[in-house]
């Protein structure tokens, strides 16, 4: 069975909690627990991690190389500052989705920009977190 890795970034954590008008009122769990459904519908392991620390998710994606198919990564705010993540993702084979909750392009400027969408083969933004969903099941494709 192939395994997807579903890596959040720094405050998702707080999923649920933080800016609920943003972010809307599901946590973390009920997130990771949705796409785990999702993934094993679709015949896919899921194995998910979140960190507040950069370093932490560029060892969950240098350890995705020899043990996941493919990445769904909402890096958070280290979209917009992260180069060493996107360095890490260049290193990856896989396909990898990139997710955002809210739609960073109706925000402030500085979210406009993403180092990780150098590397993505699709991103998805402002679904809410269904777009969690939809990213699992485009590597479900992608993979096929």
């Amino acid at each position: 069975m192939k395994t997807v890795y579903l890596l959040n970034g720094p405050n998702l954590n707080l999923l649920g909690k933080r800016q609920p008008e943003i972010y809307g009122h599901e946590t973390l769990a009920d997130v990771v627990q949705s796409c785990t459904t999702t993934a094993s519908a679709l015949g896919l392991g899921l194995y998910a991690f979140q960190s507040n620390h950069e370093g932490a998710i560029i060892d969950k994606i240098h350890e995705a190389r020899d043990k996941a198919a493919g990445i769904v990564i909402n890096p958070g705010a280290f979209t917009h500052t992260s180069v060493a993540i996107l360095d890490a993702l260049n290193a990856f084979e896989g396909p990898v989705i990139e997710v955002h909750i809210s739609n960073v392009h109706k925000r402030e400027t500085f979210r406009h920009h993403s180092y990780v969408s150098l590397r993505a083969e699709g991103v998805i933004a402002g679904l809410g977190t269904e777009g969690y969903l939809a990213a699992v099941r485009r590597l479900a494709m992608l993979l096929a």
